[in-house]
C-alpha cells in the first residue's frame, strides 16, 4: 500500500513537472507570439504612414500643377483679352492724356 502511495505522489510530481514545463512553454510561446505581433503592427504602421505620406506629396504635387496649369490659363486669357483690346487701351489712354493736358492748361497757375 505504501508503495502504491509513493507510486501516486510520483506519478503526481511528474505531473506537476510536467504542467509546469507545459506553462513555462505556453509563457514562451505566447510572449514570442505577441513580440512578433507588436513588430508586425509596427512594421504595417509604418508602411501605412509612408503610404499617407506618399499619397499626401502626390496630392500635393498635383494641386500644384493645377494651380501652374491655371495661372498659365489666366495668364493667356489676360493677353488674349489685352490684346484684342490694344486698340481700345491705347485710346482710352490718348484720352486720359489728352484729359490732363487739357486739364493742366485751363488750371494753370501763372
Amino acid at each position: 500500500m505504501k508503495q502504491i502511495i509513493k507510486e501516486v505522489l510520483e506519478a503526481e510530481k511528474q505531473v506537476d513537472a510536467v504542467l509546469s514545463q507545459a506553462r513555462q512553454a505556453a509563457s514562451e510561446i505566447r510572449r514570442s507570439a505577441e513580440k512578433e505581433i507588436s513588430e508586425k503592427m509596427n512594421d504595417a504602421k509604418q508602411k501605412a504612414r509612408e503610404v499617407v505620406q506618399t499619397a499626401a506629396e502626390e496630392a500635393r504635387k498635383e494641386a500644384e500643377r493645377i494651380r501652374d496649369e491655371k495661372l498659365k490659363q489666366a495668364d493667356r486669357q489676360r493677353e488674349a483679352l489685352l490684346s484684342k483690346n490694344a486698340d481700345a487701351i491705347d485710346a482710352l489712354v490718348d484720352s486720359i492724356c489728352r484729359t490732363i493736358l487739357t486739364t493742366e492748361c485751363e488750371i494753370d497757375p501763372t
